[in-house]
C-alpha cells in the first residue's frame, strides 16, 4: 500500500487543515492507507513505510543502541525502566515547528514507541498550538481495527475508515475460508525476541489461527510473555516463526544464529524437520496496521504451501 502524495512544506496546509505527527509506525500506515499521506507533516524515527516517508522530519530517536545484539538491547531497556529513564527522546523543538494539529502516540508498550504521558508533557510545551493527542492501544484484532476507525475519526474521514476495515476483514475471512476445511493444523511457537527468548502475544495468536494453524504458548489479547527454554522444548512445535520486534528480514537472519547456541535448540521438532521460517517483524507482525493482513498471508504460505504458493519475499525457511 503505498502513496506517490509528496510531503507538505512546513509552513504549508494539509487535508482538510490537518496536520499530523505521527510517533507510531502502524498509525502512519493507518493515515496513509486512509489516503491522507499529505497531512503528514511530522515522523518517528521508525516510520518508514511507505518509502516516500524518508523525506519527513524525525521527531523523535531511541536513547538505546539498537544495533546492538538482542541481549545487549534487552539489558539497555532494563536498565532504563529499572531508573525510570525514558527509552526515547522527543525533539519538542521540531515539534512545535511543524505546528500538528494531531499526534498519534501509543499506550501498549513503553519499550516499542513513545508512550503517551510522554507526549502530553511535550504537548504542554508548545505554546502557540493545541494539538489533539490520540493515542493507541491494540492488544488484539478487533483493536487493531479499532484503532483504524478512531483514526479516520480524528480526521474526519469515518466512513473511510469503515470502508478500510471492511476491506481488510475481508482479505483475512478470504484466507480462513481458504483453511476451514483443512484437519492439519500445525502446532505453532512464534518467537517474539530471542535472548531473553519471548513468545508472540497480542494478535499474533489470531492471525496464526486463521492462517490454519495451532498457536501455542502467547496468548491472544494478551502481552507477548518471556519464554523459558524448558517451556519452548516441552510445548515441541511443528512450526516455529520467528518474528523479532523491531527486525527486519535481513537483522532476523543475523540474530537468528543465537538461537543454535542453546543445546534444547537441536532437541526440537522443528528444527529437526527443517520448520523454523523467518520472518521480517518489524514491517509486519510486530505493526498493528493495514499490514497484518500481509502477515496472516505470510504465516498461510509457510503453514501451508499445498494452498498458498509462496509469493512474499519477507520470509525464509532458516
Amino acid at each position: 500500500m503505498t502513496s506517490q502524495h509528496p510531503a507538505p512544506p512546513e509552513g504549508g496546509t494539509t487535508n482538510g487543515g490537518h496536520r499530523i505527527v505521527s510517533l507510531l509506525p502502524s498509525a502512519t500506515e493507518i493515515v496513509v492507507a486512509l489516503g491522507l499521506r499529505e497531512c503528514l507533516v511530522g515522523r518517528s524515527h521508525e516510520c518508514d513505510f511507505p518509502a516516500d516517508l524518508e523525506n519527513l522530519p524525525i521527531c523523535c530517536r531511541p536513547t538505546i543502541d539498537v544495533s546492538a545484539s538482542s541481549g545487549e538491547i534487552n539489558a539497555q531497556v532494563e536498565q532504563r525502566l529499572a531508573n525510570a529513564v525514558s527509552i526515547y527522546k522527543l525533539d519538542t523543538e521540531k515539534i512545535a515547528e511543524l505546528r500538528p494539529t494531531l499526534i498519534l502516540t501509543q499506550m501498549q508498550c513503553e519499550v516499542c514507541a513513545v508512550s503517551e504521558n510522554e507526549v502530553r508533557v511535550t504537548v504542554e510545551q508548545l505554546a502557540d498550538s493545541n494539538p489533539e493527542v490520540l493515542s493507541l492501544s491494540p492488544n488484539c484484532l478487533a483493536d487493531v481495527w479499532q484503532s483504524v476507525r478512531d483514526v479516520a475519526a480524528s480526521l474526519d474521514i469515518a466512513e473511510r475508515g469503515e470502508s478500510l476495515v471492511a476491506g481488510l476483514q475481508t482479505r483475512l475471512d478470504a484466507i480462513h475460508e481458504s483453511v476451514s476445511q483443512i484437519e492439519r493444523r500445525p502446532k505453532v511457537a512464534c518467537i517474539e525476541w530471542l535472548d531473553p527468548l519471548m513468545t508472540a502475544g497480542n494478535w499474533v495468536p489470531e492471525l496464526v489461527e486463521i492462517a490454519g494453524g495451532e498457536n501455542l504458548l502467547g496468548r491472544a489479547g494478551e502481552h507477548s510473555p518471556w519464554l523459558k527454554w524448558d517451556e519452548l522444548a516441552e510445548a515441541d512445535p511443528d512450526v516455529i516463526v520467528v518474528l523479532p520486534c523491531g527486525f527486519d528480514l535481513e537483522r532476523t537472519r543475523a540474530e537468528a544464529a543465537s538461537l543454535a547456541t542453546n543445546p534444547e535448540w537441536k532437541t526440537l521438532r522443528a528444527v529437526q524437520e527443517g520448520a523454523v521460517f523467518l520472518t521480517d517483524g518489524h514491517n509486519f507482525f510486530n505493526r498493528p496496521g493495514p499490514r497484518l493482513v500481509e502477515s496472516a498471508e505470510i504465516l498461510a504460505e509457510i503453514l501451508h504451501p499445498e494452498i498458498f504458493p509462496a509469493t512474499s519475499d519477507h520470509w525464509v525457511r532458516m
